[in-house]
């Protein structure tokens, strides 16, 4: 099949079957007497299993790991487990710091709700927003939270 052909057939892009090819994830097809790219049903397999893979939250560096120990013969599954449980945690990490932003976030629209607008004389800031009067616990959830938008 042609490589619109196997990228309709598993749901990604063209451009995405050739990239995974020149990385490496995905073996160079046989071509045709006419130059074209010839993919057989291993090709739709591996392609699905890095799609899944993918899906899941690992990487393709990741994916590129378990393929390499498949393709040694090697058992995959207890390399897999740890990878998945390292995404596990990262993401359980990710909704803490989440929730807390979350958190962060009620209390400032429910002061801004109990707020004067008319009180807010100062030219340089909101009186919504004032993390110097904020405890030290919050300037630090706010500082995290700056941090992460960068």
């Amino acid at each position: 099949m042609k490589i619109g052909e196997l990228a309709d057939q598993v749901g990604v892009s063209s451009k995405t079957v050739r990239y995974y090819e020149s990385i490496g994830l995905l073996a160079e097809p046989e071509r045709t007497a006419s130059g074209y790219r010839d993919y057989d049903e291993r090709a739709v397999a591996r392609l699905r299993f890095v799609r899944d893979a993918q899906a899941t939250g690992l990487s393709l560096a990741e994916i590129a790991s378990v393929l390499e120990l498949k393709a040694a013969g090697e058992r995959s599954c207890a390399h897999t487990t740890a990878l998945l449980e390292r995404h596990l945690a990262e993401l359980d990490e990710q909704i803490e710091r989440l929730q807390a932003a979350r958190t962060e976030l009620a209390e400032l629209a429910g002061r801004a709700r109990r707020l004067d607008p008319t009180a807010c004389t100062d030219p340089n800031r909101c009186q919504v927003i004032a993390a110097a009067e904020a405890p030290p616990d919050r300037r630090v959830a706010l500082q995290s939270i700056e941090e992460k938008q960068g």
